[in-house]
């Protein structure tokens, strides 16, 4: 699909909204003519965009402009004032509730979303909610825009967008923090430092590509602990010492704090 729609992109000079602009000009998806980049600091992003439109005015962005991208710091949101009546507003931040975003743009045609670090490299997935005035067309407008960065997927519920802000939000982090408990458990051992951090990325990195060719991975993780080999007895002794759990209450404190966010940006939005 080939977004005819003039796209604007509150914080273009930011790494998010940097990436996206520069993925959908380089797969042909937006003509770079039909882009506006905003940058309140007047600097441009680390990737270049030529042709691309880009000013300091975000108000000037938005009357340019059909299509909105809010790529901002949830506490940069405040200062944002634009009027986007009549058109259609995407959301890249965490916390801001949809209502809040119609109320202080005007907009009803509203789509919040949870992209991550990895849209950098083409890799992000990006769970969205769609307000009830967003339109097919505006689906697959948005669907079309986060492929260009990796994928992405509706969700029913807005509530859902908030808890993805760990499910999903996190990207690098969750494996990073892995990878780093592997290399500090290898070097404990005696092993080199180098040695762990290839050993530990490798597996992290190269040995995941295997639940690839798999839609579900319960099986795969099911059929090792059957083999009941040296797999097993780790995987084992990680479950019985909480690992779900913990993961558990690491996706659900992301959701607390992406509503804390919410209600203390929302006191300074009404």
């Amino acid at each position: 699909m080939t977004i005819a729609a003039r796209v604007g992109i509150i914080g273009g000079n930011g790494w998010l909204g940097n990436a996206l602009a520069s993925s959908a000009v380089t797969k042909g998806v937006i003509d770079p003519a039909r882009l506006v980049l905003s940058s309140r600091s007047g600097t441009r992003g680390a990737i270049d965009i030529p042709g691309a439109t880009w000013t300091r005015d975000n108000g000037e962005l938005a009357r340019q402009s059909d299509v909105i991208l809010l790529s901002v710091r949830p506490e940069q949101y405040p200062a944002v004032v634009i009027d986007a009546s009549g058109k259609l507003v995407v959301s890249l931040m965490a916390a801001i509730p949809a209502a809040i975003i119609a109320k202080r743009t005007g907009a009803e045609r509203i789509v919040r979303s949870m992209p991550n670090a990895a849209m950098s490299i083409g890799k992000s997935f990006t769970p969205w909610f769609a307000a009830a005035a967003v339109t097919p067309e505006d689906k697959r407008l948005v669907q079309t825009l986060f492929e260009c960065c990796g994928d992405g997927d509706e969700v029913p519920e807005e509530r859902h967008i908030d808890y993805c802000s760990g499910l999903c939000g996190s990207g690098a982090a969750f494996p990073g923090l892995l990878a780093q408990a592997m290399i500090e458990q290898a070097v404990a051992q005696g092993l080199p430092l180098s040695f762990a951090r290839r050993a530990a990325k490798s597996v992290l990195i190269d040995a995941s590509q295997l639940l690839a060719e798999h839609e579900d991975p319960a099986p795969v993780v099911q059929a090792m602990i059957d083999y009941r080999g040296t797999t097993a007895a780790a995987l084992q002794t990680m479950i019985d010492c909480g690992f779900k759990t913990a993961v558990g209450a690491g996706l659900d404190a992301a959701a607390k704090k992406a509503a804390a966010m919410a209600a203390g940006l929302t006191g300074q939005l009404r």
